[in-house]
């Protein structure tokens, strides 16, 4: 894929809790990284990417959208970023545009930007028409019966609209979605999670979804009060850590606030981060 154009996207940002993002890393440690506000809550990247291979144009996540109520939005403090479909005309790109959406995970900050309400708010809608809509199985059969843990990151009127729609289509195992574009399966977060992995100009790009948020998530001890199998996270992070330093990948961060990417090497500690980039910086270098 030396030919294709690839694009990040900042839909906006928000607020989550940070002893909930760092789970049983000390406060005392991780708002050096983060600094929370007066509530505990720290400020987060909702990011995109977006892969144009000239014959599809595939796009990763999709953001929270606008079409909960006042008081669910009042909890999320969102602020910033481009807007999707506004940030997605900066790069020459319409939503009718857009062939294949893969989703991540079905939790409401990765997928609730697919689904919007139709002109007279009557009725729900895909916000790309002409796109089949990625996401594994295991997510799905997961999402359509939540268990208490996660239950309210699950939201109807995000998941429905897709199944109606009959754009769904279903990641049953690992595979290639078109040359170049791999989707792998992880189960440390919630089940069945789908994490890219990007052939661009001889380089190997991640979409680190929440397998891992932040750059600030790199060790494999940083994991999130959100992941329904805390050992199973950290496992799969060794793993892939040790792939991703001898494959020299660039990992793309979703939810990082300063951060876009970034490179690994080895430390005394363990694998660590190495050099931080945004998408362009890397390609320029």
């Amino acid at each position: 894929m030396s030919n294709n154009k690839i694009f990040s996207l900042n839909v906006s940002n928000f607020k989550l809790d940070g002893g909930a993002m760092f789970g049983v890393v000390p406060k005392s440690i991780w708002q050096k990284y983060y600094p929370a506000d007066e509530n505990n809550l720290c400020t987060w990247s909702l990011r995109l990417l977006l892969v144009d291979t000239g014959e599809r144009v595939i796009l990763i996540d999709n953001g929270i959208g606008d079409k909960q109520d006042e008081k669910f939005f009042s909890f999320l403090h969102m602020s910033g970023g481009e807007g999707l479909v506004e940030g997605l005309k900066k790069r020459g790109y319409k939503p009718e545009d857009i062939t294949d959406m893969v989703l991540t995970h079905l939790h409401f900050d990765h997928c609730g930007g697919g689904v919007c309400y139709n002109a007279d708010r009557t009725a729900y809608e895909l916000v790309f028409p002409n796109a089949d809509y990625w996401v594994s199985r295991e997510q799905w059969d997961w999402a359509m019966d939540p268990n208490n843990r996660e239950k309210d990151s699950y939201l109807e009127e995000n998941l429905l609209p897709m199944k109606e729609s009959k754009k769904l289509k279903f990641v049953e195992r690992d595979m290639q979605l078109v040359p170049g574009v791999e989707l792998r399966l992880f189960y440390g977060h919630s089940e069945g999670q789908i994490i890219p992995f990007i052939k661009h100009n001889n380089s190997t790009i991640v979409y680190m979804g929440d397998l891992i948020p932040s750059s600030v998530h790199v060790p494999p001890h940083y994991v999130m009060a959100y992941d329904i199998k805390p050992l199973v996270a950290m496992k799969e992070k060794e793993l892939f850590l040790e792939e991703a330093l001898e494959g020299n990948y660039l990992l793309f961060f979703e939810h990082d606030l300063y951060n876009e990417c970034c490179t690994l090497k080895e430390t005394p500690k363990g694998i660590r981060l190495d050099k931080t980039y945004s998408l362009k910086e890397y390609f320029k270098e």
